[in-house]
């Protein structure tokens, strides 16, 4: 009833899916917000919290707006509502390990990435869209656009692994890599209750764990991007060996999957270096751990009982690996 009086655009357009998530914009990169996703026969629609309306620049703000007119008796009140067509859709950039998905059109105004942090969602959310794109006619596709500097230097990605692309049957591309995602959360001061979770990205190599601050919306670049973003892909906001754990600390709640990393704090340590004696073999006179008896926390938090168990079988698998014995792993409250 709320998707046919107070959403859809057209009289016979139908509701297929619907999702919540969390969603950024293109025009505001670094602004995280939960939107209700609702999938037609004709558009995606993003229904916002009204507080967020300062947040957005004039360009951004084209907006659907309140068209019922009985608004104090109305059951429903919209406060905005982001519409990206599916005539306007040019591609679809699924996530690592599916964790999100960006819808990009020709205009900075219609790019927003879905922060789903769950496979499953990702996956039904991709598979509705690709039956109401199958429905969907479309022209030709145009003759492509001469590549200038940037959009030719964004394609080049050395020593990574080649993305999957499917030509969708409504000209629609859709990419797929590979990846995982988590939460960090700061130690509170004492005293003080949990701080706010921080998107992360989590990356597990055979030797080291790395936490990255990852940039969702702005790549791969758009076709009309024409310089590249301000921000990085990837930041490392911290990086430990994998044969500096000393033990895993798992959580009972429910949700999120509550788990704590805890490592030997090895003063000095240059992951460079180290990969570096790791090839060639450890140098004579290396000096013990300098920083030995003390411990740095990473408090992790993963959406579901299945991520976190992938993630502790291919630790415990690297530690044991490295260390010849079985990755203490503790049950607490």
């Amino acid at each position: 009833e709320l998707f046919h009086s107070s959403i859809a655009e057209v009289e016979n357009e139908e509701l297929r899916h619907l999702l919540w998530s969390s969603v950024v914009f293109y025009q505001t990169p670094a602004l995280e917000v939960t939107a209700c996703v609702l999938l037609s026969t004709k558009a995606a629609y993003f229904v916002l919290h009204d507080g967020l309306r300062r947040y957005f620049s004039e360009p951004l703000q084209d907006f659907w707006h309140q068209k019922n007119t009985d608004y104090n008796n109305s059951p429903f009140h919209i406060s905005q509502c982001f519409v990206l067509k599916l005539s306007d859709l040019q591609s679809v950039n699924v996530g690592l390990f599916d964790q999100y998905f960006r819808l990009t059109g020709s205009s900075p105004t219609q790019v927003v990435t879905c922060l789903t942090r769950d496979s499953y969602l990702t996956h039904c959310f991709l598979q509705h869209l690709m039956l109401v794109l199958s429905s969907l006619e479309r022209t030709p596709s145009p003759e492509p656009a001469d590549k200038d500097f940037y959009s030719e230097f964004g394609n080049k990605s050395t020593g990574k692994i080649e993305n999957y692309e499917l030509i969708h049957s409504s000209h629609v591309k859709f990419t797929y890599p590979s990846e995982e995602e988590a939460f960090q959360v700061d130690m509170p001061p004492p005293g003080r209750g949990r701080g706010p979770l921080r998107p992360k990205t989590l990356l597990l190599t055979n030797t080291e764990l790395f936490l990255l601050d990852e940039d969702y919306i702005n790549y791969p670049l758009p076709e009309f991007a024409k310089e590249p973003p301000q921000r990085d892909r990837y930041r490392l906001d911290d990086g430990r060996r994998v044969r500096d754990l000393d033990r895993v600390l798992m959580g009972y709640q429910p949700y999120p999957q509550a788990l704590t990393l805890v490592f030997d704090d090895v003063q000095g340590h240059d992951l460079m270096g180290n990969v570096t004696l790791d090839h060639f073999g450890e140098e004579p006179g290396t000096p013990g751990r300098a920083g030995q008896g003390r411990e740095v926390q990473w408090q992790v938090f993963v959406p579901s009982a299945e991520s976190r168990e992938k993630l502790i079988s291919l630790l415990a698998r690297q530690w044991e690996a490295l260390c010849g014995r079985e990755l203490p792993v503790e049950l607490t409250g």
